[in-house]
């Protein structure tokens, strides 16, 4: 599919399932936390992989897991999370087509439901860091995606509208924000979502690769 991106002023991407592949990282990471918790919980790969990009709260709940402080577990979790960190990938032309926009003067930003610090080291570690002017994370007390608000947040401090923006993910949460807030949906299907799953949320577009997305003109 072509995709005309004059109009295109601010690409927002989501950050597991589409610039890295992390699922190794995080179901070996949120085992441990159960065990250092002491929580007799398991959670099998091919079902945490369906569900990955939601809240852990809300994944949890689904599989009848009782959490009775779910910040205790994400504060034991995010430094577990590093001790998992070479598990992940960035998935294959992630830098160069963020390269590629800048070099075409476009703003980029990032918007996950991980905790802001964890969102801001994951990053960095993977030196991807310098790519984007804003990225945003979970922080206690504000909406998560597919809520608008945050996607909202970027558009207004970069000075640029919601339809001037894509947002780019893997999962539903991504497209239903983009679509809550205004702003133009892309999908990528090499994420934990199928296509046919990704297809019945109505993107605007669907990619199969991340360099598909320079295909925009």
């Amino acid at each position: 599919m072509t995709i005309k991106n004059e109009a295109i002023k601010l690409y927002v991407f989501d950050l597991d399932g589409t610039l890295m592949d992390s699922g190794d990282t995080i179901y070996q990471a949120m085992h441990k936390t159960f065990k250092a918790l002491g929580y007799d919980y398991f959670i099998p790969r091919e079902w945490l992989d369906k569900r990955i990009g939601g809240h852990f709260q809300d994944i949890f709940s689904e599989f009848g897991i009782v959490i009775p402080d779910i910040e205790e577990y994400i504060n034991a979790y995010k430094p577990l999370y590093f001790s998992y960190i070479d598990d992940t990938r960035v998935y294959p032309g992630v830098p160069e087509t963020l390269r590629a926009l800048k070099e075409q003067n476009k703003k980029i930003a990032m918007l996950t439901t991980k905790a802001q610090e964890q969102a801001e080291k994951i990053t960095a570690y993977f030196n991807l860091d310098s790519f984007f002017e804003i990225i945003v994370g979970r922080t206690p007390g504000t909406p998560v995606k597919p809520a608008p608000e945050p996607l909202i947040e970027i558009c207004t401090k970069l000075g640029v509208t919601e339809g001037e923006s894509v947002i780019v993910g893997d999962t539903e949460y991504d497209i239903r924000c983009g679509k809550n807030a205004g702003a133009k949906t892309c999908a990528v299907e090499y994420g934990y979502r199928s296509t046919e799953f990704l297809k019945a949320e109505k993107p605007d577009y669907i990619i199969k690769t991340m360099p598909d997305l320079l295909s925009i003109r």
